[in-house]
């Protein structure tokens, strides 16, 4: 699991980096603070904990910016204490709230359940644009229809699933693929995008992948 420290005081995000690595995580410490935006977009990771107080941008802002394109969870572990900074790092899209110095076995149950609870494996279905993807059964569901799909078919309508919306490219879906061991080459991923487009016609979904010309795809 990787987790991303975003923390400019440089001995607290040592000391977070070794706590978390001993207990089996691995860490990306941003010393970057003119490009944390930017950074964050290109890391995938399970967790992001952030600080508000930071050079060039508060924690507030970069969250929000951060959540418009991802659905990674971000706890705030900050020394603001007050109830106002709580309240503003809820609305900028933070899922927890840990004040400094912090209790070394909340802080790591803390990131435990926010990583458990953001993991999709851990449901049973994924809904959609009013589509439903059973992550158990391979079965994609419309209204009261439903209809299975193949392995492959699977994996890349789970990527779309799980990704917030945006365009995503054939390079990053032939990247993910390869990464998780199900390897396509482009030929094949787009042969399996019309069968997946076939078969939600077949349940009542138009334009279940749509192509963006020159950019790639989203639902």
């Amino acid at each position: 699991m990787k987790i991303i420290i975003v923390e400019d005081d440089i001995i607290i995000r040592k000391k977070l980096s070794i706590l978390l690595e001993k207990e089996g995580y691995q860490t990306i410490l941003i010393d970057d603070f003119e490009n944390v935006i930017q950074t964050l977009k290109e890391i995938k990771a399970d967790l992001i904990l952030l600080d508000i107080n930071l050079p060039c941008e508060s924690g507030f802002e970069i969250c929000k910016k951060i959540k418009k394109e991802s659905n990674t969870p971000v706890i705030f572990v900050t020394s603001r204490n007050t109830d106002k900074d709580e309240l503003l790092s809820i609305k900028s899209g933070g899922i927890d709230f840990i004040v400094k110095p912090y209790n070394k076995a909340i802080l790591l149950e803390k990131i435990k359940r926010a990583i458990k609870n953001n993991n999709p494996i851990n449901y049973k279905e994924i809904t959609k644009n009013g589509c439903t993807l059973d992550l158990h059964l391979s079965i994609l569901k419309y209204q009261e229809k439903e209809i299975e799909l193949t392995r492959n078919e699977f994996r890349i309508l789970y990527y779309f699933f799980t990704e917030i919306d945006r365009i995503i490219t054939k390079e990053e879906l032939l990247e993910h693929l390869w990464n998780d061991k199900y390897y396509l080459d482009e030929s094949i991923l787009i042969v399996n995008i019309n069968r997946l487009r076939s078969k939600a016609k077949e349940i009542g979904i138009n334009n279940l992948i749509k192509t963006v010309r020159g950019k790639g795809y989203r639902l």
